[in-house]
């Protein structure tokens, strides 16, 4: 089992601006040897004041869905490319989202996903490094490599999409029920992946 010690960040002011905008660094939350990692853009306002991952009205909108495929947030784990609160809710810079890379892979070696959950555009093209066109790849699986490992990537629309679109609900809940059906989580049990992967297949 991975030892969250060794993956959460403590101190850090590679980027100034972030430093100075954060009022603390949010860590992922979750298992630390979950079979499925979610992948999400950066802390916005109510992560930086709680100091957990998905904790506003998208964190709301995930956890239900998550719980709808018999997953929690302690049977997986939740995590950002960046780590501190750009101001004004803004996207990384392309230098911020370098300056914590690091901190993600060693996060994602540590805890050796069957599935990573990339949610939203930032995240996707971060990881797997290409120009991602969400709408149209959300469900699909792609590869990424970290060091010398390869993890697969499924890619997905981001929750706070879903409010200003109705449409993205189903977009979203297809892209789940295919990660939970990768992840091998039992329909009856739940537990983040318990059950056997089906990876392999893809």
């Amino acid at each position: 089992m991975a030892d969250t010690e060794g993956i959460d960040v403590v101190d850090c002011t590679r980027c100034p601006e972030l430093t100075e905008s954060r009022s603390q660094i949010v860590n992922g939350t979750g298992t630390p040897d979950a079979a499925v990692v979610f992948v999400g853009e950066a802390p916005g306002g109510d992560e930086d004041r709680e100091g957990e991952p998905f904790v506003g009205r998208s964190g709301g909108v995930l956890d239900e869905k998550l719980a709808e495929r018999n997953l929690d947030r302690e049977g997986v784990r939740i995590t950002n490319c960046v780590r501190c609160r750009p101001p004004e809710n803004r996207d990384p810079k392309t230098e911020e989202l370098a300056n914590c890379r690091d901190f993600l892979d060693h996060e994602i070696r540590d805890i050796d996903p069957a599935l990573i959950v990339t949610l939203g555009k930032v995240p996707s093209e971060h990881l797997l490094d290409r120009s991602v066109a969400v709408t149209n790849e959300s469900g699909d699986v792609a590869e990424t490599r970290i060091d010398d490992r390869s993890y697969r990537v499924l890619i997905c629309v981001h929750p706070a999409a879903t409010f200003y679109d109705n449409s993205q609900e189903a977009t979203l809940d297809s892209a789940l029920d295919t990660a939970a059906e990768l992840a091998g989580v039992d329909p009856d049990e739940g537990g983040g992946g318990s059950g056997q992967s089906r990876l392999g297949e893809y």
